[in-house]
Formats: structure tokens, sequence, C-alpha cells
């Protein structure tokens, strides 16, 4: 099986980020993965208000564009995704690419449910992160079952009580079970988790083909490299 992290952030695009794009991908070629998706914050939690929407996607991207040149070289594939913000409330974006955020600045204005429904309509796969992860700045549980596609029901930097009842409410609402790992320490993060296929992860649109066509399953493991 073929093992791809869904859940990645880098620096210096993440601020939270203790670990760079090289180190990343290296770690992730030492522990055999295919693939890694880079999914840093996105403007909405971590942008730069003095800065245009324009500049600060194009910054956004910068991370992504890095991985994307260290490819050959490190020998893993690397793919774009975005993990955007709602008051705590996260969800992870899988399909637009850069020159589709730069044709829609709108999406920042929009309320929350229409944003997810909009991105749906527009060929995305989103999946809710970690919906009853607990944190000093998460004041309440959010729930979006009906613009969503899928829950990350295994969040390997989450307690184990808060993917147990990610779960629940996936199978509740039959929702397209999902994993990641929410790495921010590339090979200092304990446990690992994402998604696993058969067969190759081609491009983005590929990956939200296969996980909505259900040719993608969830995994978990312990980090022993």
């Amino acid at each position: 099986m073929l093992k791809y992290e869904t859940h990645l952030h880098t620096s210096p695009v993440s601020k939270c980020a203790k670990a760079s794009v090289r180190e990343s991908l290296e770690f992730y070629k030492k522990a055999g993965y295919a693939g890694v998706f880079i999914t840093n914050h996105f403007i909405d939690g971590n942008g730069d208000n003095s800065k245009t929407y324009e500049e600060q996607i194009r910054y956004y991207f910068s991370d992504y564009e890095e991985g994307k040149s260290l490819e050959k070289e490190i020998g893993i594939r690397v793919f774009s995704g975005v993990e955007m913000t709602y008051k705590g409330t996260d969800f992870l974006v899988y399909g637009p690419d850069k020159a589709w955020y730069l044709l829609h600045p709108e999406i920042m204005d929009m309320l929350q449910h229409e944003k997810l429904r909009f991105l749906m309509e527009q060929g995305a796969l989103v999946i809710q992160a970690h919906p009853f992860r607990e944190a000093s700045f998460i004041k309440y549980f959010r729930l979006f079952p009906y613009f969503v596609q899928g829950v990350e029901i295994i969040n390997a930097s989450n307690k184990e009580l808060a993917n147990q009842m990610a779960k629940q409410y996936a199978e509740g609402y039959n929702l397209i079970p999902f994993a990641g790992s929410d790495n921010h320490r590339a090979g200092e993060q304990k446990m690992l988790a994402g998604m696993e296929s058969e067969a190759e992860v081609l491009s983005e649109r590929d990956f939200v083909q296969k996980v909505l066509n259900g040719e993608m399953r969830v995994f978990c493991q312990e980090n022993i490299w």
C-alpha cells in the first residue's frame, strides 16, 4: 500500500510549524511515504492583513512550491492542500490550486457554510479536521455535517477520545472517514496517520476522486523513525 500524509504544516508559512519543507520531505521519504500534502494554515487564520489578498496567496503557496522544487531530488511526491479555519474549527481542502485561489478572493467574505458549499461545488474535497479537538482557544465544538464530504476520524496529534468521537460523528452522518498526522515537527512527531491506496496518487484532483470513490483508507502508526 502507498502511504500519503494528508495533514502537514511547514515553516515558515505555518507560523506554528517547527520544521522546514526540506526537513519534512526528508523525514517522510525515510518513513517510506509515497507523497505528502502540504496543508499549511490558510490566510484566514495565518495571514498578514497588511498585504493584499494576492500577495498573501502567493506567499501562502511558497512552501508548496519549494516542496515541488525538491520533489525529484528527495524522491517523494508533493501535493498542495489548505487548512482553513473558522473560530478554531478547521477544514482541510484539496483540489483547488494557487491559480484558483487567486481568481476567487470573494471566498474571504463568505459565511463559513457558504464558503464550504462553494468549494465543493467547485470540485474540492472538504474534510472537517479534528472536530472534537480541545484547546484553550477553542470555546465550542462546531459541526458542519451538511457542508463537508468527510471527517478526520484519526488525527495523530489529537487525544484518543476526540478521535473516537469524530469516528462516531462520521458514521452517524455517513461522512467519509479520513486521517492525517497534523504534523508540525517532521520527525519529532510521535504518531503518524494518513491515507493509503494500492494505486499511486497522480495529482490533487486524482486524490479527490480516489477519496470520493472509496479507493483510499485511513491508517495510523507509531513513528519508529
